[in-house]
């Protein structure tokens, strides 16, 4: 499995990404992890209409033949896969290789790819899309559909029939007119995010009822630990990414801050080390920032098949002696858990075992 068309354009949409959130921590809800009383979904009325990210899309019945973008995310084919709507998948882009639940990267790989290759930018160029001729197109961000980056914009699809789908809370993400409204939703990316697009899956394939159940198992599963960390001192956690240095100017493993990534540690009953910082630390955080934070818990953050989460921990403490965790070794492995996708509640399990062990 190639990780290319995942860590190559990393960088660039890093740039994109910090241009729109500003301060990474603003606007964040967690309180939309939280469950909530809901009514038995009913099934859905097609004609369905929604607004998404500005435009006005209608499904007459849900869709047969999708195309999974790219866009360096796995969560959107995996909300598929926990779905159970493999067979609506006519060709998936996203791929990871690793995964915090392990039976996630088969599950992926067995989704049909449509004998598509990958444009400089990484993703399905336009003239592929049309050729493939799917009834929908879902992309992780606006982006997905940036005609200069030789994609398929969203005009160009729905004259050819084809409707398209933005993640709703990333469509700010590439969007050089995201509304004052679309901003705040991406600042303010949570748990809670995941959940609403099986929600929003749920409706449009008429599955609501599974989609239910999915959230409310997954938040069943993330209630459970924060219960069982209430109360206790919220220990300072950093999630690092070494094989993602090259997001980093300094060539330093990526630290994740912000949005999701503070919200899943928030529930795992930590807070970030970098809580408050823009969300600009990650490209620009440098050695001697990195040396003088009180970590007390790493969570080392896998990127590819062949990473060693226990070696790249020990090379870190070496590296960083002074850090709490260094001296008790205290330490997560995670890897796709901590993104926006279906299996957060996966890492919350997973650092919350170390930031609040036993009990």
């Amino acid at each position: 499995m190639s990780f290319d068309r995942f860590t190559r354009p990393l960088a660039a949409l890093l740039t994109t990404a910090l241009t729109i959130t500003g301060c990474g921590a603003a606007g964040e809800n967690p309180a939309t992890a939280k469950p909530r009383a809901t009514e038995a979904p009913g099934p859905t009325k097609y004609p369905l209409t929604l607004d998404n990210c500005g435009m006005r899309i209608t499904f007459k019945a849900p869709p047969r033949r999708v195309l999974i973008l790219n866009g360096t995310s796995v969560g959107e084919a995996e909300s598929f896969v926990l779905l159970g709507l493999e067979k609506n998948v006519l060709a998936n882009a996203q791929s990871y290789g690793v995964s915090d639940d392990p039976s996630m990267t088969g599950r992926i790989r067995a989704l049909p790819t449509g004998g598509l290759t990958m444009n400089k930018n990484f993703d399905v160029p336009a003239e592929q899309v049309l050729r493939l001729k799917p009834d929908l197109v879902v992309s992780t961000w606006s982006g997905g559909f940036e005609a200069r980056n030789g994609f398929a914009t969203r005009e160009q699809l729905a004259a050819a029939g084809i409707t398209s789908l933005v993640n709703p809370v990333n469509c700010a993400m590439g969007k050089p007119d995201a509304t004052p409204e679309e901003k705040l939703a991406y600042r303010g990316q949570s748990i809670g995010s995941s959940f609403e697009f099986i929600d929003l899956l749920g409706r449009i394939f008429d599955v609501q009822e599974r989609a239910r159940d999915l959230v409310g198992r997954l938040r069943s599963r993330i209630e459970a630990v924060r219960a069982r960390v209430s109360g206790r001192p919220a220990r300072k956690v950093l999630i690092a990414y070494p094989g993602m240095s090259m997001m980093n100017a300094n060539g330093l493993p990526a630290v994740m801050t912000g949005g999701i990534y503070d919200d899943v540690i928030r529930a795992a009953g930590g807070v970030n080390v970098f809580a408050g910082q823009t969300a600009d630390m990650t490209r620009t955080l440098n050695r001697e920032q990195l040396a003088v934070a009180p970590v007390d818990v790493l969570v080392v953050g896998l990127f590819g098949p062949d990473e060693d989460g226990d070696r790249e921990a020990a090379r870190l403490f070496a590296a960083y002696p002074q850090w709490p965790a260094s001296r008790s070794r205290t330490y997560a492995v995670v890897s796709d858990g901590v993104y926006l996708g279906p299996l957060n509640a996966w890492a919350v399990e997973k650092i919350s075992r170390v930031v609040h062990p036993g009990g």
